[in-house]
């Protein structure tokens, strides 16, 4: 069964600025352009038949083109040992809307609701044994860290493989928002 996301992917120039940041902790695990996206929804394991049933439902999503920036970095989770770090978002309230139009369309599949609060973010290092003073001086250095603004015309549907070195994403279908078909 594959394991399915629905997210935003990011331009190439935004993949760029991002890793100019991906430097600098020796604990870091730093995810690389081709695994840089905005998660909006994790779905988990999904036979296929569900599988179907959620691009079809995905399809009928209609949410007009916004444009996003990225702004600040932050870890999780927010109390404890830092294990990942992030990109925020500059304005989270059209991703906190696609979302929930996404969630509509899939109540009525039997899919289970995400217990987590959304937080908006890209994924940029998965930390292990991190000394919390460096992390500090990562956060500290980059805190003012803001991309160009991005025009966000689609949302994507994407399984996770998990493999020795982490996991590799594949693109399942892509929807453009404002449209009822899956995009190409």
């Amino acid at each position: 069964m594959p394991r399915l996301f629905i997210g935003i992917d990011l331009p190439d120039a935004i993949d760029e600025h991002l890793e100019l940041l991906c430097t600098g902790l020796t604990c870091a695990r730093w995810e690389g352009a081709d695994k840089f996206h905005l998660t909006l929804r994790f779905l988990g394991d999904v036979d296929g038949g569900l599988h179907r049933a959620i691009i079809d439902a995905l399809g009928g999503v209609r949410f007009p083109a916004f444009d996003m920036a990225l702004h600040g970095v932050g870890f999780f989770p927010p109390r404890g040992e830092p294990r990942s770090l992030w990109a925020g978002v500059d304005d989270a309230g059209p991703l906190r809307e696609l979302r929930r139009r996404i969630d509509r369309a899939l109540d009525h599949l039997g899919v289970e609701p995400d217990p987590r609060k959304f937080a908006p973010h890209v994924t940029i290092a998965r930390l292990r044994d991190p000394d919390v003073p460096d992390v500090v001086d990562f956060l500290s250095a980059n805190v003012l860290f803001r991309s160009e603004t991005f025009r966000v015309e689609r949302f994507l549907l994407y399984s996770s493989i998990q493999g020795a070195k982490g996991s590799k994403y594949r693109v399942e279908a892509g929807f453009h928002l404002g449209e009822a078909t899956p995009a190409s």
